[in-house]
């Protein structure tokens, strides 16, 4: 078997279909077959069961998977390494993360990064969901996620980087724009704006909110915060979302956010497979983004001076987590 075997079954189960990976790759469906073939005679079990829709492995193709993935994520990683040292200071950072957070925590790392690196490329992919992020990283496709912090997984690192506090966004007409600030008793019953159910921030705020007893009712759904400030401030209605200096000020005259005290604040950070395998461009540019946040709000407790903003979540360590 051939490494151009492997990437083949690898983009099989991921799209799930023949044609779409032969799509992807750039190359006949026939060609995509020939490779899933061979491996099924070398390794003499089918790996993928065929159906009008599409395709799906075997329990012996999950396992080849799950193998092939990581390795070839290993494999590429290297590769990429390896490829910048020879470049010196011209290699690239892979970045993957949801649709507004370069403008929400990295604008000013962006600017500070490139004036130290001018030679350096960033590369930004866009995703919806955390898990869409932690498939990003061990499919080798990034360097860094930047994401909500959740449970710890076996295969993925996370460092904590900012504490972002809970508020209430409202109209500055609403009712509720003169509190101080909100009681859980004030969101029972409430109509809400909320992320998607699948979000990690959506469902850590669900639990709170469970725990305490209270059962607001999400009747919009928008795919990220801005869209749930945006038609808060236009008093289509509330939406709990955290902090961000972004929202506050002249930008946003109809806006009021009011703290919630009592909700535990969300934390964010970058996602790694493995902090000590990140190429120094990458590090440099992880380290550059904890650093500017760290203006505004840092996780206390950093791990050693060569991470300033950063504490290592261990792979079986408990953390706190789009």
């Amino acid at each position: 078997m051939t490494l151009d075997d492997l990437r083949v079954f690898a983009a099989v189960c991921r799209t799930g279909s023949l044609s779409a990976a032969a799509r992807d790759l750039s190359c006949t469906q026939s060609a995509v077959s020939q490779h899933v073939k061979r491996l099924e005679r070398e390794l003499g079990l089918s790996l993928v069961e065929r159906h009008t829709r599409g395709v799906v492995p075997t329990p012996a193709g999950r396992m080849l998977h799950t193998a092939v993935t990581e390795g070839l994520g290993c494999i590429d990683h290297a590769l990429r390494r390896l490829e910048e040292l020879a470049r010196a200071e011209g290699g690239s950072v892979r970045v993957t993360t949801g649709a507004t957070t370069v403008r929400h925590f990295m604008s000013a790392a962006v600017v500070d990064f490139r004036r130290r690196f001018p030679q350096a490329s960033l590369d930004f992919q866009t995703e919806t969901s955390s898990a869409g992020c932690f498939d990003a990283l061990t499919a080798g496709g990034v360097d860094l996620a930047w994401i909500t912090l959740g449970p710890a997984t076996r295969t993925i690192e996370q460092h904590p980087v900012v504490k972002l506090p809970w508020a209430l966004a409202v109209s500055t007409t609403d009712p509720l724009a003169g509190k101080a600030f909100i009681e859980p008793a004030d969101l029972q019953d409430a109509r809400l704006i909320g992320l998607p159910e699948n979000s990690t921030s959506r469902l850590q705020l669900g639990a709170w909110l469970a725990e305490s007893g209270i059962r607001p009712v999400f009747d919009t759904s928008v795919a990220d915060w801005d869209t749930a400030i945006l038609l808060a401030e236009l008093g289509l209605g509330h939406a709990v979302v955290p902090t961000l200096p972004a929202w506050s000020g002249p930008g946003h005259p109809g806006l009021r956010l009011i703290p919630i005290p009592a909700l535990p604040a969300l934390t964010a950070g970058w996602a790694v497979r493995r902090w000590d395998a990140l190429s120094p461009l990458a590090r440099a540019f992880a380290e550059t983004v904890a650093h500017h946040c760290g203006k505004q709000a840092s996780v206390p407790g950093s791990a050693d001076r060569s991470r300033p903003s950063l504490r290592r979540q261990g792979r079986d360590e408990p953390s706190g987590q789009p």
